[in-house]
């Protein structure tokens, strides 16, 4: 046998080597232990001198309770009845459950059994890092529901609480009964009427400056000063201590139930769920247009229309929203 020329020595080690190199480098490997998931801490972290404690203390409401979930502690209230019909209330993007103070202890009074909690990120429930989407909040719930052992419960959401509500109906309908109230609701909000400053906020950049260490000491320097408004200082207060709360923001608004849930408001429409509809003229947040949109993919659907009412109607006019959401769950 003739013996082989140098060129097809090499041309055959360049054939051979490199699936030898490679198998012997798959054979070789053992798998990684998985990642353990980053968790921030939450508003229970803070010293008790805290301003936070001041304005949104951990029993601000009764009944209150903290469970462990694999992407960390929810921290969740329940009050009104036992026996009474079973309520959850959804806050929105940057104010925890402390959103409902005007609200939730109506329909308590009324007979209704209510479920808060704060969403991931917010107040006192921590902040895992991980992308904010729908079924990350969706997941939350019923995990949160489960450990109550509420096996069914009407829903009522706000601003992002209502995408958080569309999410939860189509990823869980089984845990949905017969109705659902969005007021001020996202869930369809296009690029167009986001700010240019909501936009940048957003951005994967300015959230990680925005969770740096400097950047949350000075804006501790601003929140320990005194404001009027409690719901702006637990906003400040957030988004100055915890390092996971600007993040959440920036994700929930990039990857959450802010947009892209039309199919989502369709499901709820073809249901024969009973749907109520509360927005503001003036909302500017949300606009009001978006309330016939909504009620286009849901066309039994209530619409209250509060004139000159802004986004944060369970502040500025939680009279109304409390009389109309009654009036709705005692309603056949």
């Amino acid at each position: 046998m003739p013996a082989r020329t140098p060129f097809q020595c090499l041309t055959l080690s360049l054939l051979i080597l490199p699936p030898l190199f490679l198998a012997t480098y798959f054979l070789a490997q053992f798998p990684h232990a998985p990642e353990v998931a980053s968790i921030h801490p939450s508003l229970a972290s803070l010293h008790p001198s805290s301003n936070s404690w001041n304005i949104y203390p951990e029993d601000f409401y009764e009944g209150g309770a903290y469970v462990r979930f694999p992407l960390g502690t929810v921290r969740y209230w329940m009050i009104g009845p036992e026996n009474g019909t079973k309520i959850v209330l959804i806050h929105g993007l940057s104010i925890p459950a402390l959103v409902w103070k005007d609200v939730a202890p109506v329909l308590a009074a009324r007979g209704y059994r209510v479920l808060l909690y704060d969403l991931y990120g917010r107040g006192y429930s921590d902040a895992p890092q991980t992308t904010y989407d729908a079924s990350l909040y969706a997941t939350q719930l019923a995990l949160l529901m489960q450990h109550v052992k509420w096996a069914k419960a009407n829903i009522v959401g706000i601003s992002m609480g209502g995408g958080i509500a569309a999410a939860f109906n189509h990823h869980f309908p089984d845990l949905v009964d017969g109705k659902i109230a969005l007021i001020a609701s996202a869930g369809l909000v296009e690029s167009g009427d986001m700010s240019r400053t909501t936009k940048f906020m957003s951005s994967p950049l300015v959230q990680t400056v925005t969770s740096s260490a400097p950047f949350r000491f000075y804006l501790q320097r601003l929140a320990n000063s005194s404001y009027a408004d409690p719901i702006n200082e637990i906003v400040r207060i957030q988004s100055a201590h915890l390092p996971g709360y600007n993040a959440a923001l920036a994700s929930s608004l990039r990857d959450g139930p802010i947009r892209g849930l039309s199919s989502a408001f369709e499901e709820i429409g073809a249901s024969h769920r009973k749907v109520l509809l509360i927005w503001g003229t003036a909302d500017n947040v949300v606009p009001y247009k978006y309330a016939s949109r909504v009620q286009a993919l849901i066309p039994r659907s209530e619409l209250i229309t509060i004139q000159d009412g802004g986004h944060d109607l369970t502040a500025t006019h939680s009279d109304t929203v409390s009389s109309v959401l009654v009036r709705f769950f005692e309603s056949k």
